[in-house]
């Protein structure tokens, strides 16, 4: 009896994990596949939609099955928000990420749009206002190597940031400490972080800003800045593209 898809999707996903098949890799043409393991193309192709499900490979035009890198950006945590990385000017958060992974950043990976909107009730919630108030919306886009990897959206009061950087369209950071600093020269200091991070399927609008193949979940952050006294000072909604990250935390085992 001859193997059904999932025997040749467990097969082929062996294969690449063992690295017969590197990332970036075409998969051999299905009729060749189909003529190597003894199955008929059909079963071929229901086994590399798995594999596309699973996030293992894409299909791309004129290429073929590509096996699909694993994810080659470092997502720090708690080290990415130190102090003595934007309270003297030195970077930002997302660019300490970069530095991490090896990679150099440049004005061109960030887009970015700021905007007057009425608050939503999670921005009321986290901000401590009444929905449908006035905040600054700063949306980013973010790249490396002209792949977007994830967007993100801050909001502010705007007393907080009225006439600062926060609210300049200028494209990459608000100056070279970024938001933080910004915000601690407004006498906000960032104190304290708490982030909650979750997985979903991504809506068609993500899947196109962030270029997602098939099969791709997004990871979705959101974060809340305080200062020493407990203040809101931003909220921020992140979704990045479940493949281009790893997420590492480094922390001390709390009493």
């Amino acid at each position: 009896m001859g193997i059904g898809y999932r025997d040749l999707a467990a097969s082929l996903r062996d294969a690449i994990q063992r690295g017969e098949y590197a990332p970036d890799s075409t998969l051999p043409k299905q009729e060749e596949l189909a003529q190597e393991h003894g199955v008929n193309v059909n079963t071929v192709r229901k086994a590399v939609s798995v594999l596309e499900a699973e996030g293992l490979v894409t299909p791309v035009r004129r290429r073929g099955t590509v096996v699909r890198a694993r994810p080659p950006m470092k997502r720090l945590g708690a080290d990415r928000y130190a102090k003595s990385k934007w309270k003297y000017g030195e970077t930002v958060a997302f660019v300490a990420d970069r530095e991490a992974s090896g990679r150099e950043w440049k004005s061109a990976d960030q887009t970015q749009t700021v905007a007057r909107i009425e608050a939503d009730a999670e921005i009321a919630e986290a901000l401590g206002i009444e929905v449908g108030s006035p905040v600054y919306e700063r949306a980013r886009l973010v790249k490396d190597a002209g792949h977007p990897t994830h967007i993100l959206s801050s909001y502010y009061r705007p007393e907080d940031v009225e006439g600062t950087r926060l609210v300049d369209e200028t494209p990459g950071p608000a100056g070279r400490g970024g938001g933080f600093l910004v915000l601690t020269l407004q006498g906000l200091e960032p104190d304290t972080i708490s982030e909650t991070v979750c997985s979903r399927m991504p809506t068609p609008v993500e899947i196109e800003t962030l270029e997602l193949p098939a099969g791709e979940p997004v990871m979705v952050l959101e974060r809340r800045t305080f200062t020493a006294k407990g203040r809101v000072v931003e909220f921020a909604r992140g979704v990045h593209a479940a493949s281009r990250f790893s997420w590492s935390y480094t922390f001390k085992t709390p009493d």
